[in-house]
């Protein structure tokens, strides 16, 4: 990897975004109100980035080769406490949220996780709550999740083909611990658990039949994921994307599909099911069919930025008035609803239109998927 390629990662990672949020004295707008983006979108998913840092280096996601053993993780003063991130996610509900993603990183890493779930399923106990992972500590967390108020889990799991899925994870981590895990999950409690495979053309585009033959009709519903030109680092390009129509139809061919309506307003994976079986398979298609319309997303970074868009390259900075004492309570959501309110981001739908551009775009790392 390149010496200015790291730079910008860099750059993207640890910059102090200038902070432009006017900070009211007070705030007038009721509490549950519709507060709706440029594109009448509303802000309904909050992903939150417990950690920046993560024990496997996909190249999709933490390259080896920019995050190797010199690289700079966030210290521990900068990271957001677990009761910030709560009065984030309370400022967010009072904009209509109805979903929280616990994101990394890899956020089993981050010590006493399952306190977190249990401070934000009490303190928004109508909001559900959803914890992405690659599984690798997940046989020993699971009953813990559980017990705090866990909903639902997403695992990424790229391949079942061992020598595949340890050259992705680029650690040499076996995919029988993942599988192991996910068994755990399920003995914990866990239903409705979604397993997500990122599908690279000539890395892992042969074990897309083998996927989804495991998991038809184990209760657990596989999403194929086309793999995105998220931050700087992944070596993307539009030669290595698998389109989820060809996904769809070589697993139509051998196991018919049925199409199914989303479950909500803004769901992001087009859902099939399986014909005369109650057993699903997904599929997201950021790259060929944009649905930047319909997103309702935002994203913390671990740091304490706000995110509008997973290709962004700059967050709005909330520390100055998370760790203020001085600053109004609802300072917060004043905050949160100005940002929400200005948002006009659309990347995937523009994106043939930037083939030449390499803007700075934030790491997928550091503020989840």
């Amino acid at each position: 990897m390149s010496t200015l390629i790291k730079a910008k990662l860099s750059d993207i990672a640890v910059v102090k975004y200038p902070n432009t949020l006017a900070i009211p004295s007070s705030d007038t707008t009721p509490s549950g109100a519709a507060i709706l983006d440029v594109r009448g979108r509303p802000l309904r998913d909050l992903r939150i980035s417990v950690t920046d840092r993560c024990n496997f280096r996909c190249s999709y996601c933490m390259p080896k080769s920019v995050f190797d053993n010199n690289y700079k993780f966030l210290p521990q003063d900068q990271i957001l406490r677990f009761e910030e991130m709560v009065s984030i996610a309370q400022a967010a509900h009072r904009m209509g949220l109805e979903k929280i993603r616990l994101t990394g990183g890899e956020p089993l890493l981050r010590r006493g996780i399952e306190r977190l779930v249990a401070l934000l399923k009490a303190a928004l106990p109508d909001v559900t709550l959803t914890l992405t992972t690659n599984g690798s500590a997940l046989k020993a967390k699971a009953h813990a999740l559980k017990a705090a108020g866990l909903d639902r889990l997403t695992i990424s799991l790229d391949s079942l083909n061992d020598a595949t899925f340890r050259t992705m994870n680029d650690v040499d981590f076996p995919v029988a611990d993942v599988l192991h895990g996910i068994d755990a999950a399920a003995a914990a409690g866990f239903t409705n658990t979604k397993i997500n495979m990122v599908v690279k053309r000539g890395v892992n585009d042969n074990d897309v039949l083998p996927m989804a033959r495991h998991f038809k009709g184990s209760g657990h519903t596989v999403r194929f994921i086309e793999f995105m030109d998220v931050g700087a680092t992944n070596g993307w390009n539009m030669d290595s994307v698998v389109p989820s129509a060809e996904i769809i139809a070589a697993i139509h061919a051998e196991m018919p599909l049925v199409s199914l309506q989303p479950n909500y307003q803004g769901e992001v994976a087009q859902r099939w099911q399986y014909a005369n079986t109650d057993s699903e398979v997904g599929v997201i298609s950021s790259v060929t069919q944009a649905f930047c319309q319909s997103c309702t997303r935002a994203r913390i970074s671990t740091d304490g930025k706000l995110y509008t868009c997973l290709f962004a390259g700059a967050g709005y900075d909330l520390m100055p008035i998370i760790r203020n004492p001085t600053i109004p309570e609802d300072a917060l959501f004043s905050a949160l609803s100005s940002i929400w309110n200005q948002r006009n981001d659309n990347y995937s739908e523009t994106r043939h239109l930037n083939t030449t551009a390499k803007s700075p775009r934030v790491e997928m790392s550091f503020i989840g998927g």
